[in-house]
Formats: C-alpha cells, structure tokens, sequence
C-alpha cells in the first residue's frame, strides 16, 4: 500500500479518493473548499491538509482532478504548490482533463524536482467514478506509469498507457469529439420519435440491441424521454473540453466539422439555462425549437 495525496474533491475526486482509502492507501486530501476535505476525511479516515504542498509532502503518488489548464498549474507550480512538497522520485498522476500543452509544461516542470508525471484523464462519468469503473488513457513516461498503475486500479476498470507525455489527454480529446456526434444524434434520433408518435421507450428496446446502440443510449435515454439533466457531466465542462479539441484541431490541422457544430448547440443549452445540465440535455435545445 502506498502513501498518496488527492488533490480536488468534485463530484469525480471525491469517490476516486474514497476507492484509494477504501484500497488500504494511506491518503491525505486537499480541497479548495476545506470543509469538503474535512467532510472526505470524516467519511472514509486518512487527512486533509491546508495547501497542495502539505498534502504532497512524503506522498508516493500525488493523484489530481480538477478544473482546467490554470487550475492544474496552480496546484502544481503555484504558491504552496504539489511540486514544492513532493520528493524526488515521486510520481504525479493528473486526472483533470486538461490541454496536452499544459500537461508537457507540467511535466517538464516535475522532471527539473526529480518528478514523474502521468497524464490520466478518465471517461466513464460520476457513476463511473462512484463505482470505481472508470477508463483511464494515460501518456507520460513507461517507468512512471508503471509505478502508478496499481494505484489507478483502485477506481479503474481499464487503464492503459497511450504513449508518451500529452497522449492521455489526445486520447481524451478523441473520446469526447465522438461523444459530441454520438449524442447530437440520439438526441435528433429520440426527438424523431416524439414527433412521429412513436413510443421512445419501445424504439430504444427495438434499435438498442443493433447497430445504434451505445453506452449513451443505454445509460441516457430514460432521462431524457423524461427531459430530467440534473445529473451527470455537465453541459459547462464539456464546452470546456471541445474548446480544448478544437484548438488542438486547429494546431494539427484535423477537421472537426461535426463537433464545432455541437459546441454551438451546447452554447444554445447554455443559453437555455443549462450550464449544469447533463450532457444529455441537447435534445432539450430540440424540444425548444418546436
């Protein structure tokens, strides 16, 4: 067992922390928001600590997942810093989905402190993280990550490395640009059967078990033939991952046609008020339309 750090308690950090304690891992917490912290610690045992730095200090593996490029630099390389803490030999394993030109700044950054880095982001959502089933596409050195696997594999149903520094997160970028096509259809496809008086319910048990079935289809329709969003991944954070894939797009010269247009339909869902809701929630922006 292992002396590891997480830093970032949102709806993923908090159960993906709670599968390290539950593991055996000696696990100090940091949380922007201390009570949070204090309420992890209350739940499942381990600390909490004030800063980045004090949580890293003697940690083996410093886990993270949170917000965006600027968050990740402020807990690594900021003021009090994870890097500050962390000794040599350490590795950090980053879960935040996060631009590939964050991740080689950070780290090259950790290698100048003796530092291995491992970019990890995770697909698989809240319910994937409350049930340790989460796919993890990792990019950083082979030593590092060799390290770190096992230590993943508490809240992991696959991890696997996808190539050096940066190839997580590309691999990340493909996940969403897919998701973004995939549910702009199912939504076009249930709204289609609304409007043609079928039953969605009797369409999605027909066409689920054949070509158009997909994890999507399986774990969303329900909610959204109910028009219920106040659950899963949120309308705001996948913008701020298309962001990130179209300027990757732009710098690699890929076309992303498909997904610039379901960026814009995700920024009308916002303009409907639906920063928070799921992803899901497109067809909600159909159903407005008349």
């Amino acid at each position: 067992m292992a002396k590891v750090a997480f830093l970032g308690l949102g709806v993923m950090g908090y159960p993906m922390a709670g599968h390290l304690a539950a593991a055996g891992h000696d696990v100090t917490v940091y949380n922007r928001t201390a009570a949070k912290a204090e309420a992890w610690v209350g739940r499942h045992g381990g600390a909490a600590a004030a800063t980045p730095a004090e949580a890293a200090a003697g940690a083996e593996f410093v886990m993270s997942c949170v917000g965006n490029d600027d968050d990740l630099r402020s807990i690594c390389t900021g003021e009090n810093g994870a890097f500050e803490g962390m000794g040599e030999g350490a590795v950090f394993v980053d879960h935040t989905t996060v631009s590939a030109m964050v991740t080689r700044d950070m780290a090259t950054a950790g290698a100048e402190k003796g530092v291995g880095f491992v970019d990890a982001p995770v697909s698989g959502g809240q319910a994937g993280a409350e049930n340790g089933q989460l796919v993890v596409m990792c990019g950083g050195d082979s030593a590092a990550y060799d390290r770190a696997e096992p230590v993943i594999a508490a809240y992991a149903k696959l991890c696997k490395r996808m190539g050096e520094t940066g190839a997580g997160q590309l691999t990340k970028m493909v996940n969403q640009i897919c998701i973004a096509g995939l549910v702009q259809g199912l939504s076009e496809g249930l709204n289609f059967a609304e409007k043609a008086g079928l039953d969605g319910r009797a369409v999605v048990e027909v066409i689920g078990g054949g070509a158009a079935g997909s994890w999507q289809m399986v774990n969303r329709y329900e909610t959204m033939l109910d028009d219920e969003f106040e659950h899963g991944f949120a309308v705001d954070w996948m913008r701020k991952d298309l962001a990130i894939c179209l300027a990757t797009a732009e710098e690699t010269g890929a076309g992303l046609p498909v997904t610039a247009l379901v960026d814009q339909f995700y920024k009308d869902v916002q303009n409907l008020g639906g920063g928070r809701w799921d992803t899901s929630s497109l067809i909600r922006r159909l159903r407005a339309l008349g």
